[in-house]
């Protein structure tokens, strides 16, 4: 794994831009996201809304930091992880459009377990190439799981 003196500012950069730019992005196309929150019958364990963009940001900052770790690897796994990364990224992007603008919450859960099983497979293929890559994707995963938990309730809830 590469030191503080080795990191190459660049592939790091654009790897955060990336990461935080897809959450950006996604934001700003959900920009009513608070007010759908807010007038949600939500299950007992759903945080404020003002939690989501402090654990999104944290999340994709740890996500850049991942993708970048395995970018600079030299690891026969490089290629094919790179691309699940972007995938899931896409996926993710989409995910906040078609619960918050489009209210299509049942659809919403389904895209959220497909985001969650890629994440796994994803995690899976950082594994073999670095550990730590693979490591910090895990609160990523959490997160997914917490999120596809109030997905769900949000469904029952607001039938």
């Amino acid at each position: 794994m590469s030191n503080i003196s080795t990191i190459k500012l660049k592939p790091l950069i654009i790897s955060l831009i990336l990461s935080l730019g897809t959450g950006f992005l996604s934001s700003l196309l959900t920009r009513n996201s608070r007010e759908v929150y807010a007038n949600l019958i939500k299950p007992n364990l759903a945080p404020p809304a003002i939690v989501f963009p402090i654990v999104w940001t944290i999340l994709f900052i740890l996500m850049g930091i991942s993708a970048y770790i395995v970018y600079e690897s030299n690891s026969p796994y490089k290629e094919y992880s790179l691309k699940l990364y972007i995938v899931q990224l896409i996926v993710n992007f989409f995910w906040s459009i078609i619960f918050f603008n489009l209210n299509q919450f049942t659809f919403a859960f389904i895209w959220i377990l497909v985001l969650i099983v890629l994440v796994s497979f994803m995690i899976f293929n950082f594994y073999k190439i670095n550990k730590c890559a693979a490591y910090l994707q895990i609160p990523y995963l959490l997160w997914l799981i917490f999120a596809a938990y109030l997905n769900y309730n949000i469904i029952l809830l607001n039938i």
